[in-house]
């Protein structure tokens, strides 16, 4: 975490669905910064033997800064974040928080905008919808979801949006058509994704098949780093060597040796981490890279890319 760190009190706990939890954060000194919408804070956690960092979206709204929201979802294979505030982290619990960072900010050029959110990926559109009212944008939301896992927020949002949200509860049998979702829309459209891969994957395709232009298509995805096999790390500024378990990403092995690598999404998407490899072969992981980037093996993103054998030498 190379951003200034910020304190934060959980001033509440909610449970706000089967699986998900939403926390509020309160600044412990001043006031918390702007931010807008479709924001994210890493949050640090204080676990042993090595703190864990997630990125999260802020679900609050921006023009409100006294306190964040959050929410988290319990992963089954958490690597040990989601777990972490969901089972060790109390009401009164002081947290540190990076501050607030944009990857996913609304395209307030479009003509219309298309929300679609698939199970905790709803946190980034609670930022945009008080905004969208406020500016009287054109926008429908449709929330796909299983009930007896996430779904969170959804009366809430159905009581305050009427027809402009469209709900899908997979347990329900009730199923999204991509294909005829995005066919409909008018020109000029935007269309936003948070969720699972799978969702934006489908998404992506469908709209690429429909014709729509790139830059019309906005995703946004914190999906937490597979694990791989074990490599070791040689710093060739310093002759350092760092192990990397198969558990642990390149730059939370990094950080605890505590080499300053700059990060934003540690999701592979933002490119903040970039860093110059040396020697080695590379299993790039992200999505901001282009193939042929990733062809000449020379640079990678630390925070979900890894070593494709044992050893790799950096630029650090």
């Amino acid at each position: 975490m190379s951003a200034d760190k910020i304190e934060v009190r959980v001033a509440a706990i909610a449970q706000v669905a089967p699986l998900i939890r939403e926390f509020r954060l309160e600044a412990v000194d001043g006031v918390l910064p702007a931010f807008a919408p479709g924001s994210h804070v890493v949050v640090e956690m204080p676990a042993q033997p090595r703190p864990h960092r997630n990125a999260y979206s802020l679900l609050s709204d921006p023009r409100d800064p006294s306190a964040y929201r959050i929410a988290v979802r319990k992963q089954e294979q958490s690597r040990g974040g989601s777990l972490f505030m969901h089972e060790q982290v109390s009401e009164g619990d002081l947290l540190k928080i990076t501050p607030p960072a944009n990857l996913f900010t609304p395209s307030w050029y479009a003509k219309r905008h298309l929300l679609i959110a698939g199970g905790v990926g709803i946190t980034p559109f609670l930022s945009f919808l008080p905004e969208l009212r406020r500016r009287g944008a054109e926008f429908e939301l449709h929330y796909l979801y299983r009930g007896s896992q996430t779904g969170a927020y959804s009366d809430e949002l159905a009581a305050e949006l009427g027809s402009a949200l469209q709900r899908y509860d997979s347990e329900q049998a009730c199923r999204c058509d991509l294909g005829e979702l995005l066919a409909r829309q008018k020109p000029g459209t935007h269309v936003y994704i948070c969720g699972p891969q799978s969702l934006i994957d489908g998404v992506c395709s469908t709209a690429r098949e429909l014709g729509w232009p790139e830059d019309a298509v906005h995703y946004e995805a914190f999906a937490a780093p597979a694990p791989g096999n074990p490599f070791r790390v040689e710093l060739a500024r310093s002759g350092r060597v760092v192990e990397v378990d198969s558990d642990t990403t390149l730059l939370e092995a990094l950080e605890s040796a505590e080499v300053d690598v700059p990060n934003l999404c540690r999701g592979g998407v933002c490119g903040q981490c970039a860093t110059r490899v040396l020697e080695g072969s590379i299993e790039h992981r992200d999505t901001y890279l282009s193939a042929d980037d990733k062809a000449r093996q020379d640079c990678i993103m630390p925070c979900v890319s890894r070593a494709a054998d044992d050893r790799l030498k950096l630029d650090l």
